[in-house]
């Protein structure tokens, strides 16, 4: 079969999930009455709202540090995994299926980073993710062609993936308002975006320049310590907010 088939496939579980969630979230009289509400009230103009967020030691972090997140994620493994696991000589199959393994755990990881974010210090959650996430690069570089490490290191990035999402959203809203989140996200996840960029044409670049992926595992672990470490700074604000832990 073809790759055509495959994206068909997709295509058609897009115009479903699209159809699903516009029966799913189709606004109430309520809601849409409210809407009308909120928007009738005076709103601030959009250069007022992005001096505010460019002025904010916490939007630079959320921003960076998200940047690095984009670097590590869509940029090095998004782009580059399947390339390396081919380069160390794993077949098609078992590669692409450690890379699926690397997906399906990442369900399992956002949903306890989710839960995590309502229960602990948010900053050192999110750093402590970035921080780990690096080690897992220190796995990838040293896999040579044992299937086993090529598995260690799906289970460790798996779980510290998309896990940094929660934690930024809730730091987003708390530290910088709900009024202005939406902005704020679309912001941050546009920085995320130019890091995958850079981070997958930095990782083509490093492996003409030395036809091997070692540096591009080095810079990524860099990074993501760097990530780690630039989100510590922040500080969680829940007890001069009133804002409580949700119960055990």
């Amino acid at each position: 079969m073809s790759w055509q088939w495959s994206i068909a496939a997709l295509a058609l579980v897009c115009v479903i999930m699209a159809a699903v969630i516009w029966v799913a979230l189709k606004p109430t009289a309520g809601s849409i009455a409210e809407a009308k509400a909120t928007l009738a009230e005076p709103r601030e103009a959009l250069w007022a709202r992005l001096k505010f967020l460019l002025k904010s030691p916490t939007f630079h972090v959320l921003y960076w540090s998200f940047f690095i997140c984009g670097i590590t994620t869509t940029g090095a493994i998004e782009t580059h995994f399947l390339p390396y696991a081919a380069f160390c000589g794993f077949p098609p199959v078992p590669a692409s299926g450690v890379y699926g393994g690397v997906m399906a755990i990442n369900l399992g990881g956002m949903f306890l980073s989710g839960w995590l974010t309502d229960k602990v210090n948010r900053p050192l959650l999110l750093g402590s993710i970035y921080i780990v996430r690096s080690f897992s690069f220190l796995v990838l570089m040293n896999v040579g062609v044992s299937y086993e490490m090529l598995f260690l290191f799906a289970v460790i990035y798996g779980i510290f993936d998309y896990s940094t999402v929660p934690p930024t959203a809730s730091l987003a809203a708390s530290h910088l308002g709900l009024k202005i989140m939406g902005l704020a996200m679309g912001l941050i996840s546009g920085g995320h975006a130019l890091g995958g960029a850079l981070g997958a044409f930095m990782g083509g670049y490093l492996f003409d320049l030395f036809a091997r992926y070692t540096e591009m595992w080095w810079a990524a672990f860099a990074t993501a310590i760097l990530a780690g470490v630039m989100v510590f700074f922040l500080k969680e604000d829940r007890p001069q907010k009133g804002l409580i832990l949700a119960p055990a």
